[in-house]
């Protein structure tokens, strides 16, 4: 192990002295000022580019090498997260990254076919230090005499899946599969489906995949960047370090509920709300309310002049004939509305003066007038209204007229299940709606034109405010340049106003328009019609993985099947690929969970486990959940330093949450993930999560709360990597009969 120790040294020196290297450059591209707004904007750039190595760095300190592969021509390749290089020697590599072509014999080579390799080692470190070493010999024929040299690898994957969980997801890297490298290195093109059971390592594979196609695809995907979109805020948290941890910075995490810029949709609705908000049939309910906005009332009288002036429906329904022939979005179009009511009103001003009285100058006078007047303009806005998205649902939402308009296909209980105050917050459910009503209304160019000038001004105004303070010493020295001898606050304002870098991620989360070069998309099978639509607009080529499993699905208006999801956008034009292997759940949690999943589906196969922990599911009947806490309690002392969940029904989590987390010490209601010990959590906010042990409460509510109850209590049960207990209060469900015995 000691070779190995000082080469791992050595790596870690070089590591070292590229943070050292790059902290200096950083440090003179922050010194430099001034200059051109190309020299200024060269500079952004080579802070950000400085700044996100040095994260890199720092991201990767953890594990920096895991593997080396020695070749029968007795080449050695020491794999890491990262590639190292040594620059003394023609850029000699010292450390290759895992996503290089040459690094994937560490994941593929077998004895049966080796392809090339003699032996695959596994290094296992702890901060920079080398604890352990794992081999693999490939090549039966070049083992040693007397070592122990079998199938050492099966003991690293084995010890990564028996370790403590953290609250935080940790990366793959060193232990990839065979069937996982296949799909993480697939053709960017087109859409690749992972459909796998719980614990087949689904979400680590679209982790890893995203990080290797930054690397193979780097040109292409870093200026569109890559969306990865999670079922929920806690998830998100709970994936955030692997990206990082895998040398990449760069990738936007969202949810739906996000992808709106400026709002963060975390409002709670009846799951039936959700489902009919879902139903791809709203994009049509969303378009009739947008054109119910163009109104043609049968009179609209305008004062102007002392005069009154009339437009009656034939001369407004020109107007927005006229207007919705340009094809514009809807605030788009308003210019060309106001322009053709702004003629007409002017027609009847130059007739009832005289036309023959005015020439071309006059009537431009009046036209001029008109628009300038209040009360026209009062009128336009009226007629065809500059709107929001969130003020078109919001008026739509809280008035039952307007529902009843367009929702006319459907029936008066759905038109009512829609119905709901304006201060009510917005859902998840919301967020593709909006973006459709976005996506119809447009924005007004000179509402955008207007903000800017504003800004621009609030820029001027806030640069003069440093200038006057600069200036505040009444008694200086006349002889004494000051700060405003040098630069007023119009230039102070354009140095200090440059555009500043961006990641890819950070302008796509901030524009709504956005187009990523690549979109994974995680719990795919909970995601509504909707949801899919506001997706694939985010991504015109059409690049994505996708990752679920279909026996999961809990959302009532989540997928049934992938070709149901997918042909709509690519028709038959995406690639299933499969995950069968189970690595979190043990084989006697899954005897358990098989059960119900046979219940969802007879015809649906369960993932094989690869390990058993030898012990077995437990469970308690109990005359009332008040003695939860005791059980829960005694799970926590039996697991150790493990992660404990508790998953109950959503009608349960309120009180069952307080009542654990007032007894038990460490515990938290929700998504305290990495500080807390024991989380109280309903079905929705587990998924894709796993903790060292389980225990769901209150199965039979599990089942009853949702059509799709089974499917959420097999996600329930499938959430831990060691331990299971199951509490009920009466009859356990037939479909937990195994525990019974």
């Amino acid at each position: 192990m000691e070779p190995e120790q000082e080469y791992v040294a050595m790596l870690y020196g070089r590591l070292d002295d590229l943070r050292e290297q790059t902290s200096k450059r950083l440090a003179q591209s922050l010194r430099q000022s001034g200059g051109t707004p190309q020299m200024r904007s060269e500079r952004d750039t080579s802070v950000a580019m400085y700044t996100d190595q040095l994260a890199q760095y720092s991201a990767v300190e953890n594990g920096l090498a895991f593997g080396r592969l020695d070749f029968h021509n007795g080449e050695r390749f020491y794999i890491g997260r990262i590639g190292l290089f040594d620059e003394d020697k023609e850029y000699e590599p010292l450390l290759m990254d895992w996503r290089a072509p040459a690094a994937r014999p560490f994941y593929l080579a077998t004895a049966a076919s080796p392809d090339g390799v003699r032996r695959r080692r596994h290094l296992r470190t702890k901060q920079r230090k080398v604890v352990g070493l794992d081999d693999e010999v490939l090549d039966i024929n070049s083992a040693e005499l007397g070592r122990n040299e079998g199938l050492t690898g099966e003991a690293t994957l084995l010890a990564a899946l028996n370790a403590t969980r953290t609250g935080q997801m940790s990366d793959i890297v060193a232990t990839i599969q065979a069937e996982q490298d296949t799909i993480i290195r697939s053709e960017l093109n087109g859409v690749v489906v992972v459909q796998g059971g719980p614990g087949t390592g689904k979400t680590a594979v679209a982790l890893h995949r995203a990080a290797y196609l930054l690397y193979t695809h780097r040109r292409q995907l870093a200026k569109r960047g890559v969306l990865v979109v999670g079922p929920n805020s806690t998830f998100l948290r709970y994936i955030s370090q692997v990206l990082p941890s895998l040398g990449e910075t760069g990738v936007l995490l969202s949810t739906v509920g996000e992808l709106f810029p400026g709002m963060n949709a975390t409002g709670r609705e009846p799951t039936e709300v959700a489902a009919l908000k879902g139903r791809i049939e709203m994009a049509d309910v969303v378009a009739a309310a947008v054109r119910d906005r163009q109104e043609a009332p049968p009179l609209v009288e305008v004062p102007f002049d002392q005069d009154v002036l009339r437009l009656d429906r034939r001369m407004i329904s020109e107007a927005r004939g006229r207007a919705r022939r340009t094809r514009r979005a809807h605030n788009e179009a308003r210019r060309t509305f106001a322009r053709e009511i702004i003629s007409t009103l002017a027609n009847q001003v130059v007739n009832r003066l005289g036309r023959h009285l005015l020439d071309s100058a006059d009537i431009d006078d009046i036209r001029r007038e008109l628009r300038e007047s209040e009360d026209v303009q009062a009128a336009i806005n009226k007629l065809w209204p500059i709107l929001s998205p969130q003020a078109l649902l919001t008026e739509l939402y809280a008035n039952p007229k307007r529902l009843n308009r367009a929702m006319s296909k459907f029936t008066r209980e759905e038109r009512a299940l829609m119905e709901r105050s304006p201060d009510t917050p917005w859902t998840p459910a919301d967020v593709p709606l909006l973006d459709e009503a976005a996506e119809l209304l447009g924005e007004d160019d000179a509402d955008a034109k207007a903000r800017a000038e504003r800004q621009r001004r609030q820029a001027v105004e806030y640069a003069q405010g440093v200038l006057d303070i600069l200036d505040l010493e009444d008694d200086a020295d006349p002889e004494i340049l000051m700060a405003t001898d040098l630069m007023d606050a119009y230039r102070l304002a354009e140095r200090h106003g440059v555009d500043r870098y961006e990641t890819a991620a950070e302008r796509a989360a901030a524009d709504r328009t956005w187009t990523f070069g690549h979109i994974i998309v995680d719990e795919a099978q909970e995601l509504s019609a909707m949801a899919w639509r506001t997706l694939m607009r985010r991504c015109p080529s059409k690049s994505m993985t996708v990752v679920g499993d279909i026996a999961q699905t809990g959302d009532v208006g989540g997928a049934t099947s992938w070709g149901h999801v997918l042909s709509p956008y690519v028709m038959n034009r995406w690639r299933l690929t499969e995950l069968t292997v189970n690595y979190r759940t043990p084989a006697e949690i899954m005897e358990v969970a098989a059960d119900v999943l046979a219940s969802v589906d007879p015809e649906l196969v369960p993932p094989t486990s690869v390990r058993e922990t030898g012990v077995a599911p437990w469970v308690a009947a109990v005359s009332s959940f008040d003695e939860l806490p005791s059980l829960i309690s005694r799970e926590v002392a039996e697991i150790g330093d493990g992660k404990v969940a508790v998953i109950v029904p959503a009608a349960l989590l309120s009180s069952a949450g307080q009542a654990v987390a007032e007894a038990v010490p460490g515990a938290s209601v929700g998504n305290d993930l990495e500080e807390a010990q024991t989380v109280v959590l309903g079905v929705a906010d587990a998924k894709g999560l796993e903790f060292d042990s389980v225990v769901v409460v209150d199965p039979a509510g599990i089942l009853a709360e949702s059509p799709r109850g089974a499917s959420d209590l097999y996600v329930a049960l499938t959430r831990a990597t060691q331990r299971l207990g199951v509490v009920h209060t009466g009859d356990l469900p037939n479909v937990l009969a195994r525990l019974k015995a």
